[in-house]
């Protein structure tokens, strides 16, 4: 059964059931509304009878048990009966058959019974509503044919069952019409994500409107999307950069190793000149495929986010720069910083800061480290970037024309800038005063404890 139908069912069986309670609770008062007018009807009957002044002498006259049953209010009964102490049944009226006398109708005319009862019983094959009043040496008993009441109860309990069913039937066609209603987002999204899975379309959108629980629900769906978009998006770009950035490499080093295999035809020095060429050609491959590894995985980002202390990872970044870069001078300025973040990617774009500072740097240049307030600035004093450059220095694979007869692959700042995106955070370059180039890496900082 689908989902809908489900609601409809719940909406239908909570409604009948209600119905039926409530049902049953109107036919059991309505029920004992008219049980007691009976019986207040059939008691004052009784009690103006055995209250009757000459009420001994009156039962034994000719005319008794017509003046006993005579109609001195609207309601008139239907059975009239005075039963003696010893049992005899001294008047009737109205009886149709044989009632028997029992022990209890003997025990209120001997006036041993606490008061009047009330009792069904059933004369002549018909129900009849029977009070019986204690009177001094005599038992009065007055009935009233109830067959009329129990079909007008019977009647109201057909009613009520057919209402019960009524309101079943519209509660399960509302329960419907809600249902599909406020199943509409839902079946939209379902729409939308099957139609995303058959087509492998990511800039498919519902709708999201309203604040309720599936407008956020479409809201989480579309932002869904758009983060499965732009990770596809990402993951065809870098294919695409990393097909045209290798293909140059490639090519030139399966051109000097088809040269190498006639390496017989040639003078030891070329021979000796093109496998330096190879070597360093499969060293900026090698370097440009760990760039591309590391930009994968900073696209993951998979790493578990902690607190970090800046300061001292840019101390850990610094000395291993100046091992790598022993021609350059860096100094530093660090201030204790707490920021929370990805160590091993944190400490990686810090280090490419530093390496391209480095590389930027004349023999004996000094490169400018400082960390405050949640930011790392690296500042160079090579020639700078040229102003239209700037745009574009954090791109993949960008290179500007100086940077072309530079070894890299152009993914060292772009690896900065993903880093800092995933923290939430901003990377800058900027043209100081002075010369050389200053780059911010800005991340959300945190006062040291």
């Amino acid at each position: 059964m689908s989902f809908r139908g489900r609601i409809a069912l719940i909406a239908a069986g909570a409604v009948g059931l209600a119905v039926v309670i409530a049902s049953v609770v109107v036919y059991v008062l309505v029920g004992n509304e008219l049980r007691s007018q009976a019986d207040d009807a059939l008691f004052e009957r009784a009690a103006e009878i055995a209250g009757e002044p000459d009420f001994p002498r009156l039962i034994q006259g000719p005319d008794a048990v017509l003046y006993l049953a005579l109609p001195r209010r609207p309601f008139n009964p239907d059975f009239v009966r005075v039963v003696r102490q010893d049992g005899r049944v001294f008047r009737t009226f109205g009886e149709r058959g044989a009632l028997d006398v029992d022990d209890r109708v003997i025990a209120a005319a001997s006036g041993r019974s606490v008061g009047p009862y009330y009792s069904d019983v059933r004369v002549s094959g018909d129900p009849f509503r029977l009070l019986t009043v204690p009177a001094p040496g005599y038992a009065v008993q007055v009935g009233r044919n109830v067959s009329e009441l129990n079909s007008t109860l019977h009647r109201i309990g057909i009613l009520l069952i057919l209402i019960a069913a009524g309101g079943m039937l519209v509660a399960a066609g509302l329960g419907l019409a809600v249902a599909r209603t406020a199943l509409a987002p839902v079946r939209r999204l379902t729409s939308t994500a099957e139609h995303v899975a058959e087509t492998r379309d990511l800039s498919e959108r519902i709708d999201a409107t309203g604040d309720d629980e599936l407008g956020r629900l479409a809201t989480s769906f579309n932002t869904m999307l758009e983060a499965l978009e732009d990770a596809s998006r990402a993951q065809r770009q870098l294919v695409a950069d990393a097909s045209h950035e290798l293909r140059t490499p490639l090519t030139s080093l399966r051109t000097n190793i088809e040269v190498l295999a006639r390496a017989n035809q040639m003078p030891a020095e070329e021979r000796e000149r093109l496998l330096d060429d190879v070597v360093e050609q499969i060293g900026e491959m090698t370097a440009l495929i760990g760039e591309l590894i590391e930009l994968a995985r900073t696209d993951a980002a998979v790493e578990q986010h902690g607190d970090v202390r800046l300061d001292l990872l840019a101390a850990d970044a610094v000395e291993r720069a100046r091992r790598n870069r022993p021609q350059v001078e860096f100094t530093t300025d660090l201030e204790e910083t707490l920021v929370h973040g990805a160590p091993a990617t944190l400490e990686r774009a810090v280090a490419n800061l530093l390496d391209n500072a480095a590389k930027w740097s004349p023999p004996g240049g000094e490169v400018e480290v400082s960390v405050r307030g949640g930011e790392v600035a690296v500042r160079d004093h090579g020639p700078g970037i040229d102003e239209e450059d700037l745009p574009f220095v954090f791109d993949r694979f960008y290179r500007s024309r100086e940077a072309r007869g530079l070894p890299g692959s152009g993914l060292g700042l772009a690896i900065v800038k993903q880093v800092a995106e995933a923290h939430g955070g901003t990377i800058v370059a900027e043209r100081p005063d002075g010369g050389g180039t200053l780059m911010r890496l800005r991340l959300n900082g945190m006062s040291p404890s």
